[in-house]
Parts: structure tokens; sequence; C-alpha cells
């Protein structure tokens, strides 16, 4: 059913509820993942436009993704990597038609109204933004997938 997972990875805490599910689901239907961390800093949408180098961040942000595809490698995974920059909803829509993925995992903050009003809701956005099926994972439950 699902040939190729996006992987939308935050570089924190949420990721170590959402790689589980998705690494036990990639294995059991012989997926490959594409794990996408979007880095939003100033640097990263700017990056074009002004022609500035790497960040920091954005190195840290590259050393994450390489790293955790080694883990996930290491569990006989398929796994590609990819950093884009600017806008993460706006990313993540554009990556996954661009690269026929036919699931998109993300991880949920449990954010209310007023949450989503202060911090955006990357999810919301995506989901009115693609006809992807998405895998949503609640951060704030421990995985039991293994």
């Amino acid at each position: 059913m699902y040939t190729k997972i996006l992987v939308a990875l935050e570089n924190g805490e949420a990721d170590e509820r959402l790689l589980p599910h998705v690494g036990q689901l990639a294995r059991q239907v012989g997926a490959e993942l594409l794990l996408l961390h979007v880095a939003d800093g100033w640097a990263a949408r700017n990056f074009e436009q002004l022609k500035l180098t790497e960040s920091a961040e954005m190195k840290a942000d590259s050393a994450y993704l390489h790293g955790r595809a080694a883990e996930l490698r290491a569990m006989g995974l398929r796994v590609e990597t990819l950093l884009a920059l600017g806008n993460p909803p706006t990313e993540i829509v554009k990556i996954a038609a661009e690269t026929a993925c036919d699931l998109i995992a993300l991880a949920s903050h449990g954010h209310k109204l007023i949450g989503d009003l202060v911090y955006g809701s990357t999810i919301d956005k995506v989901r009115h933004n693609t006809t992807v099926p998405l895998l949503i994972v609640n951060s704030k439950i421990k995985s039991t997938a293994s």
C-alpha cells in the first residue's frame, strides 16, 4: 500500500515518538523512508535570495538527519534524507508531491486553539494543501511500537 513515506522531522523530542511508529510501518509494508527536515531559521529562509553560506543550524540539522538515517538503516530499512529550507508546511507538501511519496508522517504536539494560534499548526496547513494521506503521531504519548 505504501512504497515511500515522507517523515517530517523536527530535530527534537517529538521525533522520538514518531520514528518508532514509522519504522515499524515501513518494515511491515516494505516502504522506503524519506527523512525530511525543513530548516526555517533566518539564514535558511533567505539562503537563496541572499546567497548565504550554510549556517551552523543547517549543518546541525543535516548531521541530525544523517544520524537518524544511519539508525534506521541499521534496522534494515531503506532511507533517504533531505534538508529543505523555508516554510515547513509549504516544503513538506511540495516535496511529498515532487518525490511521489504516498504517505506523510508527522508528530503532533497536542496544542489546542490558543497554542495553534501562537505556535502555528504545521499539520493543519499540510492537511489542507495535500492529497497525500497523513499519519499523525501524538508526541505526548509514549510509543509502544518496536
